[in-house]
């Protein structure tokens, strides 16, 4: 079967993008590898989407995503995409469950999260490390540390530091967050700031960390519980091949390929950025489909 639109990703930008396609009568099929929400459900906050005056969490908002979905009705396969390729007539999506072709594509992948540079993490500690906050959401009582200085470290402490002890750990000096994140911090007794310090070595301790730092005042070690990389991201392009890559701007030319949401935005990743681009994506597909002008 020859699918109209085949949509990779389930963030803000790619289910926008089904409920424009399923509003103009087109029923795009939507792969998603784990989760609908895509960042948002690592979000604390969101205070900059329209029509939620005093901002609205972040996994609140991706469920009302999925409400929206759910009553839209859109087809969403839970398959993770592992190749993408065009044979000049139609688009092949290779995924851990199937083969497809599609008539269109549009590429939501989102992000991915940058390891910790030059840091060995031990096989047995791996379960205490993490990229994403989503997973220890529900964690009470624990001590944990986070390394970065940027929006997505200091929200991820404002989250966990309401059940939690938790430690940030700038590599730098330089603060990279919004100020009224920094604020904030500073204002949260849970929250510890420690700047110019590296992490250097982890070890295993009462079924937890020991962290080895350097800072200012030489090697430190911290007791943690769960330690958090947060020192950026770079779009999820992994399933895709560089001659890909390089034939894409022909593609998207052609209308038959789109990139929708943070795989392309850079520092500008944004929720109602990504459903706008999404909407717009749908709109200009609806058009290419029914062979009339953008």
């Amino acid at each position: 079967m020859l699918e109209d639109v085949v949509i990779i990703g389930g963030g803000p930008a790619g289910l926008a993008t089904a409920m424009q396609l399923k509003r103009h009568g087109v029923d795009a099929l939507l792969l998603e590898r784990t989760r609908l929400g895509g960042l948002l459900l690592n979000a604390n906050l969101v205070e900059n989407y329209p029509g939620f005056a005093s901002g609205i969490s972040g996994p609140e908002l991706a469920s009302r995503f999925v409400d929206h979905a759910h009553a839209a009705s859109l087809r969403v396969r839970f398959e993770e995409v592992c190749a993408l390729s065009y044979d000049g007539e139609a688009f092949e999506v290779k995924t851990d469950a199937t083969l497809l072709r599609a008539k269109v594509a549009v590429i939501a992948s989102g992000t991915k999260a940058k390891p910790l540079p030059d840091l060995n993490i031990p096989e047995g500690l791996a379960d205490h490390v993490f990229y994403e906050v989503h997973p220890l959401r529900e964690v009470r009582d624990k001590k944990i540390g986070i390394i970065g200085a940027g929006d997505a470290a200091f929200d991820y402490a404002l989250n966990l530091a309401q059940r939690n002890q938790v430690v940030i750990l700038n590599r730098g000096q330089a603060v990279k967050c919004l100020p009224l994140l920094w604020e904030r911090a500073q204002a949260t007794a849970a929250i510890s700031y420690r700047a110019d310090t590296s992490v250097t070595k982890l070890e295993s301790h009462d079924a937890g960390l020991l962290v080895t730092c350097t800072g200012p005042e030489g090697v430190s070690q911290i007791e943690a519980d769960y330690l958090l990389g947060a020192i950026g991201r770079s779009p999820q392009l992994d399933f895709l091949s560089e001659q890909f890559l390089k034939d894409s701007p022909e593609l998207e030319r052609k209308g038959v390929l789109y990139w929708v949401g943070d795989v392309k935005n850079d520092r500008y990743r944004q929720t109602a950025i990504a459903v706008g681009e999404g909407i717009m994506a749908g709109m200009r597909i609806s058009y290419y489909l029914k062979g009339e002008s953008a």
